[in-house]
């Protein structure tokens, strides 16, 4: 199905064309991050409609509109969006791969310092794995943690 152009068009109607048109893709990617070593593992799943909009393209927005809008957000005389505009009007980004929409997926919706040099730090604090790399059941859900020598999730019980 061809996207219609939506330069301009508000994100929220974009998105309501997405689940009217596009078929949901369940991915079978998670990401798992861990903020601080004291703290439990958190787990993002993509959703499966906005998985669809990356797929598709020429719907969501360039991830950098997200973080000028979270600049904006972390002023301290923050009342209320004024560049709202940055959404609707910027172009949308073409059709992504399954794992560049998770990069992106990462990009918005992690804290950048989490994975800007996850790499580098002393710890993995990031881990892009499948579904049946983590625990089978939910569990102890709150006592995930990444596992520093493997680089996967293990309960700590």
């Amino acid at each position: 199905m061809k996207t219609p152009e939506f330069q301009g068009t508000k994100l929220i109607d974009r998105l309501y064309w997405a689940k009217k048109n596009l078929t949901a893709h369940q991915s079978d990617y998670r990401v798992v991050f861990q903020d601080d070593i004291e703290d439990h593992a958190s787990i993002l799943i993509p959703d499966p409609n906005w998985m669809a909009c990356a797929l598709q393209g020429k719907i969501l927005p360039p991830v950098w509109v997200f973080w000028e809008l979270a600049k904006d957000e972390a002023k301290p005389d923050f009342k209320k969006h004024t560049r709202g505009y940055l959404i609707h009007d910027t172009k949308p980004i073409d059709s992504m791969t399954e794992e560049q929409a998770i990069e992106y997926l990462i990009m918005k919706d992690i804290p950048q310092y989490i994975w800007r040099d996850y790499q580098k730090a002393n710890r993995p604090r990031l881990v892009i794995c499948k579904t049946n790399q983590l625990p089978k059941t939910r569990q102890w859900r709150n006592s995930w943690i990444i596992n520093e020598s493997v680089n996967a999730i293990k309960e700590v019980a």
